[in-house]
């Protein structure tokens, strides 16, 4: 439950007021529930009574019966203003976790995040968030407004009626629902897990098995891939079921309590109604008010299928909203160097030698080495996502790990070799990078990297990409990747084997071009491709670590 608290500060956050009016709702409707059904019993008792005692008897059913009337409009009023509520500030708090939440998970170490896949990042990230509403609505606010309603009422069916009757609802809707909660979690939590993990395998292998039909129907294997979702589906099926039969069973918990609180409440009535402590309209009043109070106890069975859920949630988001704040000032233009950096992964021994380099305002530096040796280690140090474990790098004088992450990317841009292409058209891909961007100068940026003419048989820049580029080679997608790079018009450009899949010529064209596009930028760039190594001022290789 820890986890659960460390998500409630985050998820309240600004919405603090709409929350508050939302509970002295909720704690309205409580209190008019039981009102009405007291001030019910009341009437029909006193009445009944005055009936029986004859027609001298006077009695005035104008005011209960108003009363009656009020509580019954006010409880609707109050229940339609306390969801409009309660709902919006959730919304809004929700909306505001995703961003932390995202904040949080790109600024996660570059292995890590290099390791995620996508769909399984997005689906998990989508299903955590839906399940967090449920903190506040069915968890937090029902909860807190019900012990004060409860306790409330305690205290005035101990001034209306008997301490004795106000001492045992309090007792009975506190102590028994709080036992029958705390059992249900613990008994839910694991069959709950079991649940939410079906339901992400189920969706992500649906996803899968979408995205991927062509090549599973080619290779006979789509049956074999429905049957794995039919799996999924089958285990969340008997999870949920189980998740059911403990709800059941501490619904049934709860009634049988509400039950003894009522009859409690009843026999004690009668019990002080023969000693002439009270009338017969308190004895109604005392019972139907308890029978009232069940409301403010009946959102514990739907949180207990959902508790669990909550909680696993809450473990996973809680460490992620964790945003470390940057420091320093703006990254200046300019050299990079590095000095003497080295880096390893855990215990192992470094990567490579201790490396030093610098590369100036308008140089090229190919960087050489055997696969494996830590070019892309290197690039991921000189952009600021990986810490060097020995040495310093700096850009412009500044030392890295001062400069602000926004300052950072401003004047460092990277190109990796797995690239990132949206389902869009090639304009919507490339303003990614420079939203403002005109439609000449995307033309330029095509035109630099020799994809100018590929764009215009495709249907210019509005032409459509499927999932992940689909409608390109994988030269065309790099090369638009390398283009949406040039838009940024960065300082310092790092690029890992930009001419991978291309011909000798293109790929001349290409380094050429991007030369010419940014002339006062500083390049570096892994490389092992003639054409690559060809148009660098210098190079640089990477020699094997030894001690």
């Amino acid at each position: 439950m820890r986890a659960l608290w460390r998500i409630v500060g985050p998820l309240i956050g600004e919405e603090i007021r709409a929350v508050l009016r939302g509970f002295a709702l909720t704690v309205l409707v409580l209190v008019m529930g039981v009102a009405l059904l007291g001030v019910s019993g009341w009437f029909i008792t006193a009445a009944a009574m005055a009936g029986l005692a004859g027609a001298g008897a006077f009695f005035n059913v104008l005011v209960p019966s108003a009363m009656v009337r009020l509580l019954a409009l006010g409880r609707t009023a109050a229940r339609y203003g306390e969801r409009v509520l309660t709902h919006d500030a959730t919304l809004r708090a929700l909306s505001r976790l995703r961003v932390r939440l995202m904040q949080g998970l790109v600024s996660a170490p570059w292995r890590r995040l290099e390791r995620l896949r996508a769909r399984a990042v997005l689906n998990r990230l989508v299903a955590d968030i839906d399940a967090l509403d449920g903190v506040m609505l069915r968890l937090l606010l029902p909860g807190l407004a019900g012990g004060a309603v409860i306790l409330a009422s305690g205290l005035v069916l101990a001034w209306l009626v008997h301490p004795w009757i106000g001492l045992w609802v309090v007792c009975g809707y506190l102590c028994g629902p709080t036992l029958v909660f705390v059992a249900g979690a613990r008994l839910a939590r694991r069959p709950a897990r079991r649940t939410e993990a079906a339901m992400q395998a189920m969706r992500s292998r649906l996803v899968d098995m979408v995205g991927a039909r062509e090549d599973l129907a080619v290779f006979g294997q789509l049956d074999r891939a429905a049957e794995s979702v039919r799996g999924a589906v089958a285990r969340h099926a008997a999870a949920r079921a189980e998740v059911d039969r403990v709800e059941r069973r501490m619904g049934f918990g709860l009634d049988l309590i509400g039950t003894l609180v009522v009859g409690g409440a009843l026999g004690l009535g009668a019990t002080l109604a023969r000693t002439g402590d009270v009338g017969a309209p308190e004895v109604a009043v005392g019972t139907l008010a308890a029978l009232a109070l069940g409301e403010t106890v009946a959102p514990v069975r739907r949180a207990l299928a959902e508790v669990g859920r909550m909680i696993s949630a809450a473990r996973r988001v809680a460490p992620a909203l964790d945003v470390p704040e940057a420091t320093g000032g703006v990254a200046p233009s300019g050299v990079l160097v590095m000095e003497a950096v080295t880096f390893a992964q855990g215990q192992a021994r470094s990567l490579f030698a201790p490396l030093s380099l610098h590369v100036a305002a308008g140089e090229t530096v190919a960087l050489t080495g055997p696969s494996g040796s830590g070019k892309s280690t290197v690039l991921l140090m000189a952009a600021g996502v990986l810490a060097p474990v020995g040495g310093r790098v700096t850009l412009g004088g500044t030392d890295l790990a001062r400069v602000t992450e926004p300052a950072l990317r401003r004047t460092v841009a990277m190109v990796p070799q797995r690239h990132a292409l949206i389902a869009g058209t090639i304009s919507e891909n490339l303003r990614l990078a420079a939203p403002e961007a005109t439609d000449t100068e995307l033309a330029a940026a095509l035109e630099a990297v020799a994809l100018g003419h590929v764009a215009a048989a495709k249907g210019g820049l509005d032409a459509p990409l499927g999932f992940h580029g689909a409608g390109l080679s994988g030269g065309e997608a790099r090369r638009l990747v390398l283009a949406r790079a040039l838009l940024r018009r960065p300082g310092v450009l790092l690029l890992d084997e930009p001419t991978e899949g291309l011909d000798r010529a293109t790929a001349e064209r290409v380094m050429a071009g991007l030369r010419a596009a940014l002339p006062d930028a500083a390049i570096l760039l892994a490389a092992h491709r003639r054409a690559e190594i060809a148009d660098a001022d210098r190079v640089v290789s990477l020699r094997p670590f030894t001690s």
